[in-house]
């Protein structure tokens, strides 16, 4: 039997893209209103297909780091000087993006929670405890949490025993996960909040897994990705509104 090497997945490479390029952007190696390399410079460059370049820019361009200019290229941007980046400003069109990934995850996610309350062994239900302490301490330690939160649906869906599920989540990187965009990274105390509650929404989930409680697993994780859908949609309205 093949054994997948997850180290090379999809979500990994992403991560591991983008990483590069924040810490380029970090270091000065790019400056405000630098041009990064080509899309195809970029995949020689990191040796992964141009799908992983375009989720890891998109991550960057969520974050505010960057924007895509339509035939110039991608832009470093540079704080109160750059309009895309003051204030995080909402991009309806990544917003509904990120609902539709939403919209689908969520009948596949329910069924995953429910399956992995079934099935899941010992050492997959620490997995999954062990995920969601890493969430805990990336909120501690005022970091993202999108790459642990990333782990913890993973975790769940491997939980399944159905290799399916994983490789739905890994298909889609960090992209499955964009509720990290709701809150600007600028108002600290409302981000932290935010993540806080989001933990909570997972813990629910992360319990009734292992109590192999199958039918309070689905709702927990319905609850949880409804709910996220529908502070999307209300970002969509505000952004409406602000726009008429």
């Amino acid at each position: 039997m093949q054994v997948k090497d997850r180290s090379r997945g999809p979500g990994s490479l992403v991560s591991q893209v983008g990483e590069s390029l924040r810490q380029a952007i970090s270091s000065g190696q790019y400056s405000p209103g630098d041009k990064l390399p080509s899309e195809v410079e970029l995949t020689e460059t990191h040796h992964v297909s141009r799908t992983v370049i375009r989720e890891a820019v998109a991550a960057l361009r969520s974050d505010g780091l960057v924007e895509v200019r339509q035939g110039a290229g991608i832009f470093v941007l540079g704080g109160e000087a750059s309009p895309s980046a003051s204030g995080r400003k909402i991009d309806r069109a990544r917003v509904s993006s990120d609902l539709e990934v939403l919209e689908i995850r969520t009948p596949v996610e329910i069924e995953a929670a429910g399956l992995a309350a079934l099935r899941r062994s010992p050492a997959q239900e620490e997995a999954i405890f062990e995920c969601h302490r890493n969430i805990l301490r990336c909120i501690e330690n005022d970091r993202s949490i999108r790459d642990a939160d990333l782990a913890l649906h993973v975790a769940i869906a491997e939980a399944t025993n159905n290799p399916l599920f994983g490789q739905f989540l890994e298909s889609h990187g960090p992209a499955a996960i964009p509720h990290s965009r709701v809150v600007p990274e600028s108002r600290a105390a409302e981000q932290t909040a935010y993540r806080r509650m989001i933990h909570k929404e997972h813990e629910a989930i992360v319990m009734a897994i292992s109590d192999r409680n199958e039918e309070a697993a689905r709702n927990a994780m319905r609850d949880h990705l409804r709910g996220s859908q529908l502070r999307y949609r209300d970002m969509l309205k505000d952004f409406r509104a602000f726009s008429s």
